[in-house]
């Protein structure tokens, strides 16, 4: 802090003489943000925020770069015209999803962690078959894995009691997000060189989260007081509707432009039943109103028991891409995407009883998202394809202390991937990717949260 800047509350905190300790400055700066918590699924998926960037694994295997190069009954959810143009086909895929997801508050005198729980399974399923024999129109769609992310840090030291009497604080987090979507779809080739579609998105997300401070006040090695408390961990459901438009044009034998609209996806607000304590705060850093607060000293926030709720939408998305096929054999493809993440955590809002409310802010911002993949057709049987998928993080640097158990900070993902026919009707597929780790520095504590990514998987085609 500069000489002449005087110390507020979220540069200082406090506790009461009698007890015998306070935090200064640096280490607790970070209290303020922290509970800005916006913590997901108990995956942590290859994301771009925490949007998967490809459903399957031919999405996959282009790195989301499938816009206007459909190819598998996934594109339900991605581009709904698609479903016109795959043919009468069904796709079963399921990924094995490993990421490496750490916090590191040795800056503070506090120590580096990783995350446990780091093999998952994303499955997703999808078809697409014409309403009649030789008709233009298709029906179908699917059930979908479509995005999350999570952590689950043991106690970590999250600042070291310097200088004496000031105790050692340590942190714990969890956080765990599941996102499903079914999609039934229409599509219609119009003509023969342009494609319309529609998707109803039927959305259902599964939420908990839970982070707290807690002090060694007797400087045991035992971390004994609850300075902040925010436990959701009591997993809350909701379902959510949306939609999903898309256009795919043939400007002529080897070019073809696509674009889909992702609405807002609206979903009723998550409720958890809470004990008393469940939420607090006994440094004066939390913006919580309507709960009640004891005389101290020190003065702490504790809200009651009761019915609380977390308001939480998925944000729009708007894509556009080119395919373009250079000769027979080989497909370039390129995606630009933006996903509107500031629509909805750029605050998280949690109501409760008597006028309870805390917001807080996680700070995302919009994310721009560049793709491109390239398939090569080997022979009449087999296909190999390449992507790669570039974006902005949703988080900066200056939001590092919001978002520790919510660490979406991958920015530059690698895949690689194909397909063979094993018969006329049946194909596996296949894909592997990499998501290169990335780490942001708080700039006020210097505490890192860093997120990479490695998955495999594969499809089972059918084509009927």
């Amino acid at each position: 802090m500069p000489p002449n800047q005087k110390p507020t509350a979220s540069s200082q905190f406090q506790l009461t003489p009698n007890t015998n300790y306070h935090m200064k400055n640096n280490n607790l700066a970070l209290l303020i943000l922290i509970f800005s918590i916006t913590g997901f699924t108990q995956t942590s998926f290859a994301t771009n925020g925490y949007q998967l960037i490809g459903i399957g694994s031919y999405q996959k295997s282009l790195a989301g770069a499938v816009t206007a190069n459909p190819g598998s009954a996934m594109t339900a959810i991605t581009n709904p015209a698609g479903m016109a143009r795959i043919d009468k086909r069904a796709d079963f895929s399921l990924e094995m999803f490993m990421p490496d997801r750490h916090v590191d508050f040795s800056s503070m005198g506090g120590e580096a962690n990783d995350s446990e729980s780091n093999q998952y399974g994303v499955p997703a399923l999808g078809w697409s078959a014409p309403v009649d024999d030789d008709s233009d129109v298709f029906f179908g769609g699917g059930i979908y894995g479509t995005s999350g992310l999570g952590t689950d840090y043991p106690l970590t030291r999250y600042a070291a009691a310097t200088p004496a009497p000031t105790p050692d604080i340590y942190f714990e987090g969890y956080s765990s997000l599941q996102f499903w979507q079914i999609a039934p779809t229409l599509a219609w080739n119009v003509d023969n060189k342009l494609s319309l579609g529609i998707s109803l998105n039927i959305d259902y997300q599964s939420v908990s989260l839970r982070q707290a401070f807690i002090a060694d006040t007797t400087a045991d090695g035992i971390a004994d007081t609850k300075m902040m408390n925010l436990d959701l961990s009591r997993n809350a459901q909701a379902f959510g509707f949306g939609f999903t438009l898309g256009v795919l044009y043939d400007v002529n034998d080897q070019f073809t432009v696509g674009a889909s609209y992702k609405s807002k996806q609206q979903f009723s607000d998550m409720k958890y039943q809470l004990s008393n304590g469940d939420i607090m705060d006994a440094t004066g850093q939390l913006p919580i109103t309507g709960c009640p607060v004891s005389a101290g000293p020190p003065a702490t926030v504790t809200c009651p028991a009761g019915s609380y709720s977390l308001e939480l939408n998925f944000p729009e998305m708007i894509s556009l891409g080119t395919a373009y096929k250079p000769i027979d054999t080989l497909t370039l493809s390129l995606d630009i995407k933006m996903i509107k993440w500031s629509d909805t955590l750029d605050m998280l809002k949690i109501s409760g009883p008597n006028g309870m409310s805390l917001n807080m802010p996680a700070g995302w911002d919009d994310q721009t998202i560049i793709a491109v993949g390239a398939n090569y057709a080997v022979t009449d049987k087999l296909n190999l394809r390449v992507g790669f998928n570039q974006s902005d993080a949703p988080i900066k640097n200056a939001n590092t202390d919001s978002n520790y158990i919510l660490p979406a900070v991958t920015t530059t993902h690698y895949a690689i991937g194909g397909d063979y026919a094993l018969s006329k009707y049946w194909e596996l597929g296949f894909h592997a990717s990499k998501a290169q780790d990335e780490t942001l520095t708080s700039p006020v504590t210097g505490a890192k949260i860093g997120l990479g990514i490695t998955t495999v998987g594969i499809n089972i085609g059918y084509r009927f």
